[in-house]
């Protein structure tokens, strides 16, 4: 799969910007949740974490897309 998705064009860097992307947008969806919505913190908490936990995904392929990367050269 990651030989794939390096084939296509992926390069670690896209998926290090997604993670750290994916934190931020942990945050805001966070603080829009909580203001926007009468149900309270734990939503707004639910949809922060929800967001929060594809950061490690997007960290552990760009990690794996940075091995693929340096074995290809």
């Amino acid at each position: 799969m990651i030989a794939k998705l390096s084939e296509m064009g992926v390069t670690s860097e896209m998926a290090y910007a997604a993670g750290t992307a994916s934190i931020g947008l942990s945050v805001v969806s966070w603080v829009v949740s909580r203001q926007g919505e009468k149900a309270g913190t734990d939503r707004a908490d639910r949809w922060g974490l929800f967001i929060g936990e594809w950061a490690p995904t997007f960290f552990a392929l760009g990690v794996a897309l940075r091995l693929e990367e340096k074995s290809g050269k």
